[in-house]
């Protein structure tokens, strides 16, 4: 049975009149996943990303109180905590360090908000690489936005929520997550360019095709330790290129041929890791040409030039995502799949064509069941728009 938007709003509201006993001056709210199409690790390196948000989201029904007490009612896990506006200090329960510091940002920007109660939820699965901790905090800060008018625009709701991670949360998240939340847009992908945050929309239609996410299910215990590794490798990059053109200030100013010339002295390991990131960086922009053509086709053959990059080069992938990448080789209603996010785990990111997509989830699960007996959750995914309040 289709579960619609509606459905979920309705959902959650009928939870929050359960917990707070009347729905006075409540109001509904949604902030959307995000998926990244192609550009991965480049947005540390000044680079360009492709994301988009889809139709798996985190919603919120909430109103303002009296007092000067927050109330958070996690739906989805039947949770409660209280706390004063006088009082971030973090509680155990970690669900709550985000709407804590959503509150902290909007202190130490000197803006004011009375208490407030709310429950929220929704459909962006955890752990997936879909971002649902960007897309709570874009929910709550522009809930807030707009219950109290504290006039921010959707730039400072992405930057406040991601300082919210940075700072609060402690999660060292660049800015692509809550920026495809908040300025997501219908059939269409971002290119957002990290450096100077200047976005251009790109058409992506879905008539002929669907985005299916392949959740390996699997988090290998590599992947932090790694991705601070990878980013200290790319900054020696730099610092030995920036020898040879001052003007490489990061890897986004640096050019494949510039790596290719000085391959012995950047090493293996640092050499393998600027050709991927240098290539990568140019292939959003490639992508994104092909999309202004309609090149669906060719845009998927990118999406395996960079998962392939990602295994071999940059070396942030593992045996389930390479696997799931492999059963789609030979699919002739496969047009790209690639590993999608930090690495070692997560989901693969498809794309199919309308009519065969029960067959290859069918198949997927298939296989993976047999190599890992692990159920294999599917995640078929729209492209929508961004943050927004529901009327209902």
């Amino acid at each position: 049975m289709l579960v619609t938007e509606a459905d979920i709003a309705a959902s959650i509201r009928e939870k929050y009149f359960s917990k707070f006993g009347n729905n006075d001056g409540i109001r509904t709210f949604r902030s959307p996943g995000r998926i990244n199409l192609i550009g991965e690790h480049t947005d540390y390196n000044n680079g360009f990303v492709l994301p988009a948000s889809v139709d798996k989201a985190v919603y919120f029904v909430i109103a303002p109180r009296e007092d000067d007490q927050v109330v958070l009612y996690a739906a989805d896990l039947d949770q409660t905590y209280s706390f004063s506006l006088d009082d971030l200090s973090k509680p155990a329960q970690s669900w709550a360090h985000y709407q804590l510091g959503i509150v902290e940002q909007i202190q130490k920007k000197g803006l004011n908000i009375g208490g407030f109660q709310t429950a929220f939820g929704g459909n962006v699965p955890v752990g997936a690489g879909l971002s649902s901790s960007a897309a709570l905090e874009c929910c709550l800060l522009f809930a807030l936005n707009e219950m109290y008018g504290l006039n921010l625009d959707r730039f400072g709701i992405v930057k406040m929520s991601q300082k919210a991670e940075n700072e609060y949360v402690g999660v060292q998240c660049g800015i692509m997550d809550q920026f495809a939340s908040a300025f997501g847009k219908e059939e269409s992908v971002i290119r957002l360019d990290c450096r100077s945050l200047e976005y251009e929309y790109f058409p992506f239609p879905m008539d002929d095709y669907l985005i299916v996410l392949c959740d390996t299910s699997v988090k290998h215990s590599l992947a932090s330790s790694e991705y601070n590794t990878r980013r200290l490798e790319c900054e020696k990059g730099t610092s030995i290129l920036q020898k040879y053109d001052p003007n490489v200030l990061s890897l986004r100013d640096a050019s494949p041929a510039l790596v290719e010339a000085h391959k012995e002295e950047l090493g293996d390991a640092v050499y393998r890791r600027c050709k991927f990131i240098t290539e990568e960086i140019q292939r959003v922009q490639d992508a994104c040409n092909l999309l202004v053509q309609g090149n669906l086709p060719d845009f998927g053959k990118k999406m395996y030039d960079t998962h392939f990059g990602l295994q071999h080069e940059y070396e942030v992938s593992c045996p389930e995502l390479d696997f799931l990448v492999d059963q789609t080789l030979n699919d002739p209603s496969v047009l790209g799949a690639r590993m999608m996010g930090g690495g070692f785990g997560g989901c693969t990111i498809n794309l199919v064509k309308k009519e065969a997509v029960d067959a290859f989830e069918e198949k997927m699960k298939k296989a993976y069941l047999e190599k890992y007996a692990i159920d294999l959750p599917c995640y078929k995914v729209k492209i929508t728009d961004g943050t927004g309040e529901i009327l209902a």
